[in-house]
């Protein structure tokens, strides 16, 4: 029952880190681009091109971490065995 508990959590947490990842992305994105709003519409453009960069690297790591970590614990929950 250990290997498959271990099994689990772990391909649990790495599936919730991918999807926490790509949550992520999408909202720093947003977040970022109403940053560019108050531009010029061609400001505008090259503002969203300096700005999606940071929002992919922000938004994937802050959602891989977040989503790993805990994916890991509820998965390790609801494995438990009952004493």
């Amino acid at each position: 029952m250990t290997k498959n508990r271990i099994f689990i959590c772990t391909f649990s947490a790495l599936l919730s880190g991918c999807l926490s990842a790509y949550v992520g992305v999408q909202f720093y994105l947003h977040l970022r681009s109403q940053k560019c709003q108050n531009q010029a519409w061609g400001l505008q453009e090259v503002c969203k091109i300096f700005e999606t960069p940071k929002a992919i690297w922000q938004g994937s790591t802050a959602g891989l971490w977040t989503g790993t970590v805990l994916g890991a614990f509820f998965s390790g929950l609801l494995t438990q065995q009952q004493k």
